[in-house]
């Protein structure tokens, strides 16, 4: 039987648990939850007892006892339900703006340089003495 146990202290081991479910009788496997991050428990784990009989023994005696200073909460964990629902992931890159338009293939960046524009993006270099119009 899987037994949700929340409300732990941060401080306690994996071993600890164990050691106070195996009071009740014969324990699978104990499993405290960890922040990816801080590396510290979430206070809250899951114990597996085989014998349903023990688990709800350890259920009844632990369900409110403090420990390290914290009132435990120990119950049956709940089986969780699978998310059937399809991920949808957009149309496409952006870019820190978010005005990238697939559709249009429309490119803005720093330069000012549009695909499918009369100018080129060296043009307004091509006359060296400046100004005026292009050609003469």
């Amino acid at each position: 039987m899987d037994i949700f146990v929340g409300s732990l202290p941060f401080k306690i081991k994996s071993d600890q648990l164990k050691a106070l479910f195996e009071e009740f009788g014969e324990v699978e496997s104990v499993k405290i939850i960890m922040d990816k991050i801080t590396r510290q428990n979430k206070g809250f784990g899951f114990v597996v007892m085989p014998n349903h009989h023990e688990a709800k023994l350890a259920i009844d005696a632990l369900n409110g006892k403090e420990i390290m200073g914290r009132t435990i909460i120990v119950t049956v964990s709940e089986e969780k339900e699978p998310d059937n629902k399809k991920k949808k992931f957009g149309k496409g890159g952006t870019n820190f703006k978010g005005d990238f338009d697939k559709a249009k293939k429309e490119f803005p960046g720093k330069s000012g340089f549009q695909r499918g524009s009369s100018r080129g993006a060296g043009a307004a270099r091509s006359n060296p003495k400046g100004g005026g119009r292009r050609g003469r």
